[in-house]
C-alpha cells in the first residue's frame, strides 16, 4: 500500500506536467481565462444557441513572423505536408519531441515542421533555449491570449497538426508525436 501512493502521486504528476494554470484576465481579453483557453463556464451557451469553443479551421490559414524575424505564411507551403506543432519550453514532453520533429523536417523533403510556441516569453529568452536545444524548423512565438484565429485554443500540450499538400487538416495528435506516427498518417492518405 505503501508503495502506491507515491505512485499515484508520480503519475498524477506527469498527467500534469504539460498543463500550464489557465492565464488570468488580460485587458485583451476582457471575457477572462474561460475565453482564452477556449473551455467555457457552466452557463455557457449549448451548440444549438451558439459555439461554445473555437474549432480549427478545415483549411486553416497561418501569417506570423518566425523568430528568426524571417515571414511565416502556411498556404505558401502547398503540395508539402507540413507539421504544426503547438509546443512551450516549461512542458517537458513538448521538449522531448523536438529533437524527433526537426530530424524529421531536415531529412523528409516532402515534410515541413513549423513550431508555435505557445506560451508568454521574450524572444530573447526563446533564443537562449533554443541555443541549447537547437532544432531546423522555424519557431513562431503565439500569445496565448490571441492564438491564430483559424487553429483551435490548445488544451494541452503539445498539439500537432499534419497539414495535407493541398492545405487541409488531416489529422491533431494531442500529445508527444513521434515521426513515425506522423509518417503512419502521411501513408495512410
Amino acid at each position: 500500500m505503501k508503495r502506491s501512493v507515491p505512485l499515484l502521486l508520480v503519475a498524477s504528476l506527469l498527467l500534469a506536467a504539460c498543463s500550464k494554470p489557465e492565464p488570468t484576465t488580460s485587458p485583451a481579453d476582457p471575457a477572462g481565462p474561460a475565453a482564452a483557453t477556449g473551455t467555457a463556464p457552466a452557463d455557457a451557451p449549448t451548440s444549438d444557441q451558439g459555439t461554445a469553443e473555437k474549432v480549427t479551421a478545415e483549411q486553416p490559414t497561418l501569417k506570423m513572423k518566425a523568430l528568426d524575424g524571417s515571414d511565416y505564411d502556411l498556404a505558401a507551403h502547398r503540395g508539402k505536408w507540413v507539421v504544426v506543432n503547438f509546443w512551450a519550453t516549461w512542458c517537458a514532453p513538448c521538449r522531448k519531441e523536438m529533437p524527433e520533429l526537426s530530424a524529421l523536417h531536415a531529412l523528409r523533403d516532402p515534410i515541413e515542421v513549423v513550431g508555435l510556441a505557445y506560451e508568454e516569453i521574450e524572444p530573447d529568452e526563446m533564443k537562449a533555449f533554443l541555443a541549447e536545444r537547437p532544432v531546423t524548423y522555424p519557431i513562431i512565438i503565439v500569445d496565448p491570449y490571441d492564438p491564430p484565429a483559424d487553429f483551435a485554443t490548445p488544451r494541452g500540450l503539445p498539439l500537432t497538426y499534419l497539414i495535407d499538400p493541398q492545405g487541409k487538416v488531416a489529422h491533431t495528435f494531442l500529445g508527444p508525436v513521434t515521426a513515425a506516427e506522423i509518417e503512419a498518417q502521411i501513408a495512410a492518405r
